[in-house]
């Protein structure tokens, strides 16, 4: 039988750090704190959220680092049109009907994150580091997932793998084509989420489930682990599942570019107003 509660938590760039954020204080705010579950699943923004709320901050103090510019981590501003960068990666992910397949898929996304031109790897690292009130592992189980550039392999970190906080953060994080892949023990690693915004299959065995999906069940970005049916899958296998996406509000707060830095004050906001709504007013909750 399942046993424990996991927590999810997305990619969806700084707005879905603020929003993720946001949602977790509201959801406090009304009472239903669940941030302390037994395990953590973090995947590019959402790892970032993960070794926040890992760190042992309280959901206050991370949501005021959200909102106050004096408290604000240091980010680098990025254009980006979603729907251009969505069809681009469409077009690399074309093919994924076995794992083989999908594996050769994610390869071609390395390929395509190691041919382009980013900022330097330490300034990138810089940045995530800014984000993070710790650089310490908790003590908890917390898995943060990245995918290697060149294999197209997935790699899950967590304190047992030997790898620094910050390192397996930026790894999660490191947007194809956007940031540099992360140099971590000889090999290079992209973000974990070209194998699924979420990875909430990395769950499995929780008796209780909560998914943070700042890019919702309908993402732009063909992934070879899709979120419904992760959650069709895990529901069978007798875990109370609850899936949190955005609402009206927190879509128009998050924006066209999910990288801007500006999206922090309304995207935190309005995924703070959402929270309070409770789970039970969540997408597909039980």
């Amino acid at each position: 039988m399942p046993e424990g509660q996991a927590l999810v938590l997305g990619g969806g760039g700084v707005a879905g750090i603020a929003w993720m954020t946001g949602v977790l204080a509201g959801l406090a705010d009304a009472g239903q704190n669940v941030t302390g579950a037994d395990l953590l699943v973090g995947t590019s923004a959402g790892a970032a959220v993960a070794a926040q709320v890992g760190s042992g901050v309280p959901l206050d103090a991370l949501f005021e680092r959200q909102v106050d510019p004096a408290l604000q981590a240091r980010e680098i501003s990025v254009e980006l049109d979603m729907e251009k960068f969505g069809a681009e990666f469409a077009e690399l992910l074309t093919g994924m009907n076995s794992a083989e397949s999908a594996q050769d898929a994610l390869r071609r996304i390395g390929a395509y994150a190691l041919a382009a031109r980013t900022v330097p790897e330490a300034e990138r690292r810089a940045a995530v580091s800014s984000r993070l009130p710790s650089p310490e592992w908790p003590s908890r189980r917390m898995l943060l997932v990245a995918v290697d550039a060149e294999t197209g392999q997935t790699r899950v970190f967590d304190r047992e793998s030997g790898v620094n906080l910050i390192d397996a953060v930026a790894a999660s994080c490191a947007v194809p084509g956007i940031w540099p892949p992360v140099s971590i023990g000889g090999r290079r690693y992209v973000d974990g989420g070209v194998r699924s915004s979420d990875n909430a299959d990395l769950a499995a065995g929780s008796a209780r489930i909560v998914v943070l999906s700042p890019l919702g069940l309908n993402s732009l970005f063909p992934q070879p682990v899709p979120l419904l049916e992760v959650v069709a899958r895990l529901r069978s296998d007798g875990s109370q599942v609850t899936v949190i996406t955005p609402d009206e509000a927190s879509v128009a707060a998050l924006g066209i570019n999910p990288l801007d830095p500006a999206t922090r004050v309304p995207a935190a906001l309005a995924g703070r107003a959402q929270g309070r709504a409770g789970l039970a007013a969540a997408v597909m909750g039980d």
